[in-house]
Protein backbone atom coordinates (compact mmCIF):
# COMPACT_ATOMS: atom_id res chain seq x y z
CA UNK A 1 0.00 0.00 0.00
CA UNK A 2 1.32 3.08 -0.74
CA UNK A 3 1.57 6.30 1.78
CA UNK A 4 -0.08 9.51 0.57
CA UNK A 5 1.44 11.81 2.39
CA UNK A 6 -0.64 15.01 1.83
CA UNK A 7 -3.75 12.92 4.14
CA UNK A 8 -5.20 15.76 6.66
CA UNK A 9 -4.15 14.44 9.97
CA UNK A 10 -5.90 11.78 11.82
CA UNK A 11 -9.40 12.97 12.76
CA UNK A 12 -10.06 13.01 16.76
CA UNK A 13 -11.94 10.26 17.94
CA UNK A 14 -15.63 11.17 17.56
CA UNK A 15 -18.25 10.79 19.63
CA UNK A 16 -19.54 7.64 19.36
CA UNK A 17 -23.22 6.95 18.38
CA UNK A 18 -25.17 5.75 20.77
CA UNK A 19 -26.10 2.76 19.37
CA UNK A 20 -22.46 1.52 18.70
CA UNK A 21 -22.09 -1.32 20.41
CA UNK A 22 -19.29 -0.70 23.58
CA UNK A 23 -16.92 -3.48 21.67
CA UNK A 24 -17.04 -1.09 18.62
CA UNK A 25 -16.17 2.00 20.63
CA UNK A 26 -12.95 0.11 22.93
CA UNK A 27 -11.45 -1.63 19.19
CA UNK A 28 -11.68 1.03 17.56
CA UNK A 29 -9.83 3.35 20.49
CA UNK A 30 -7.42 -0.17 20.64
CA UNK A 31 -6.45 0.00 16.99
CA UNK A 32 -6.31 3.93 16.89
CA UNK A 33 -3.95 4.66 19.97
CA UNK A 34 -1.37 1.28 19.10
CA UNK A 35 -1.38 2.20 14.83
CA UNK A 36 -3.20 -0.88 14.49
CA UNK A 37 -1.08 -3.21 16.46
CA UNK A 38 -4.05 -3.91 18.66
CA UNK A 39 -7.05 -5.31 17.07
CA UNK A 40 -5.76 -4.90 13.63
CA UNK A 41 -5.74 -8.92 13.15
CA UNK A 42 -7.31 -11.77 15.09
CA UNK A 43 -7.76 -15.18 14.03
CA UNK A 44 -8.59 -15.36 10.52
CA UNK A 45 -9.72 -11.48 10.23
CA UNK A 46 -7.88 -8.59 9.60
CA UNK A 47 -9.36 -5.06 10.84
CA UNK A 48 -9.25 -1.68 8.83
CA UNK A 49 -9.70 1.68 9.98
CA UNK A 50 -12.54 3.64 7.55
CA UNK A 51 -12.26 6.97 8.08
CA UNK A 52 -16.49 8.17 5.95
CA UNK A 53 -17.32 12.08 5.59
CA UNK A 54 -21.23 12.06 7.37
CA UNK A 55 -23.84 12.70 4.71
CA UNK A 56 -25.95 14.99 6.95
CA UNK A 57 -23.01 16.52 9.23
CA UNK A 58 -20.35 16.38 7.04
CA UNK A 59 -18.23 15.63 10.19
CA UNK A 60 -15.34 12.84 9.75
CA UNK A 61 -16.11 9.15 11.30
CA UNK A 62 -13.75 6.29 11.97
CA UNK A 63 -15.12 3.13 12.55
CA UNK A 64 -12.48 -0.40 12.73
CA UNK A 65 -14.29 -2.78 10.62
CA UNK A 66 -13.47 -6.73 9.60
CA UNK A 67 -12.05 -6.86 5.35
CA UNK A 68 -11.16 -9.57 3.14
CA UNK A 69 -9.49 -9.14 -0.10
CA UNK A 70 -10.00 -9.58 -4.17
CA UNK A 71 -7.08 -9.16 -5.65
CA UNK A 72 -5.68 -7.74 -3.47
CA UNK A 73 -8.67 -4.48 -3.18
CA UNK A 74 -9.39 -4.50 0.67
CA UNK A 75 -13.09 -4.81 0.94
CA UNK A 76 -15.63 -4.50 4.09
CA UNK A 77 -18.63 -5.79 4.42
CA UNK A 78 -22.14 -3.72 5.43
CA UNK A 79 -24.11 -6.34 7.33
CA UNK A 80 -24.21 -4.29 10.69
CA UNK A 81 -23.80 -7.24 12.88
CA UNK A 82 -26.69 -8.92 11.40
CA UNK A 83 -29.27 -5.87 11.66
CA UNK A 84 -31.91 -5.19 9.25
CA UNK A 85 -30.94 -1.70 8.13
CA UNK A 86 -27.44 -0.93 7.02
CA UNK A 87 -24.85 0.96 8.96
CA UNK A 88 -24.68 4.41 9.12
CA UNK A 89 -20.63 4.10 7.73
CA UNK A 90 -22.33 2.28 4.77
CA UNK A 91 -24.83 5.29 4.19
CA UNK A 92 -22.26 7.84 4.34
CA UNK A 93 -20.05 6.27 1.82
CA UNK A 94 -23.63 6.31 -0.71
CA UNK A 95 -23.24 9.21 0.27
CA UNK A 96 -19.49 10.43 -0.61
CA UNK A 97 -17.19 7.72 -1.91
CA UNK A 98 -14.17 9.06 -0.93
CA UNK A 99 -13.07 7.60 2.36
CA UNK A 100 -9.40 7.42 4.32
CA UNK A 101 -8.71 3.64 4.93
CA UNK A 102 -6.17 2.34 7.47
CA UNK A 103 -4.66 -0.55 7.74
CA UNK A 104 -1.09 -2.21 9.09
CA UNK A 105 -0.04 1.00 9.82
CA UNK A 106 -0.84 2.41 6.02
CA UNK A 107 -3.42 5.59 5.73
CA UNK A 108 -4.65 6.25 2.07
CA UNK A 109 -7.31 7.95 0.30
CA UNK A 110 -9.60 5.08 -1.28
CA UNK A 111 -12.96 5.20 -3.42
CA UNK A 112 -15.70 2.85 -2.02
CA UNK A 113 -17.83 1.10 -4.61
CA UNK A 114 -20.06 -1.96 -4.47
CA UNK A 115 -18.71 -5.08 -5.67
CA UNK A 116 -20.41 -5.64 -9.26
CA UNK A 117 -22.95 -7.92 -9.33
CA UNK A 118 -21.11 -10.47 -11.50
CA UNK A 119 -18.44 -10.55 -9.22
CA UNK A 120 -20.83 -10.93 -6.36
CA UNK A 121 -21.23 -14.80 -6.14
CA UNK A 122 -17.83 -15.56 -6.32
CA UNK A 123 -16.56 -12.91 -3.83
CA UNK A 124 -19.83 -14.09 -1.42
CA UNK A 125 -18.65 -17.15 -1.39
CA UNK A 126 -15.46 -17.06 -0.51
CA UNK A 127 -16.29 -14.49 1.95
CA UNK A 128 -18.77 -17.51 3.67
CA UNK A 129 -15.94 -19.71 3.02
CA UNK A 130 -13.66 -17.92 5.84
CA UNK A 131 -16.73 -16.21 7.78
CA UNK A 132 -19.09 -18.29 7.68
CA UNK A 133 -21.53 -15.85 10.72
CA UNK A 134 -22.21 -14.00 7.10
CA UNK A 135 -24.27 -15.77 5.86
CA UNK A 136 -26.28 -16.57 8.79
CA UNK A 137 -26.47 -12.84 9.09
CA UNK A 138 -28.08 -13.24 5.51
CA UNK A 139 -30.71 -15.24 6.26
CA UNK A 140 -32.08 -13.51 9.00
CA UNK A 141 -32.24 -10.26 6.92
CA UNK A 142 -34.71 -8.57 3.96
CA UNK A 143 -31.96 -6.76 2.68
CA UNK A 144 -28.40 -8.29 0.78
CA UNK A 145 -25.84 -7.17 2.79
CA UNK A 146 -23.29 -4.92 0.45
CA UNK A 147 -19.71 -5.82 -0.29
CA UNK A 148 -18.09 -2.52 -0.34
CA UNK A 149 -14.67 -2.46 -2.49
CA UNK A 150 -12.03 0.15 -1.46
CA UNK A 151 -10.15 1.15 -4.33
CA UNK A 152 -6.79 2.99 -3.66
CA UNK A 153 -6.86 6.72 -4.79
CA UNK A 154 -3.38 6.46 -6.81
Amino acid sequence: MTEITSLPPLPPLAPSPPHAPAFARIHLWLYRISGGRIGGKLPGRGFLMLTTTGRKSGARYAIALEYHTDGGIPYVIGSNYGKDHPPAWYLNLLANPRVEVEREGQRQWATARLVDAADRPRIWADLVRVSPYYARYQRNMSREIPLVLLRPVE
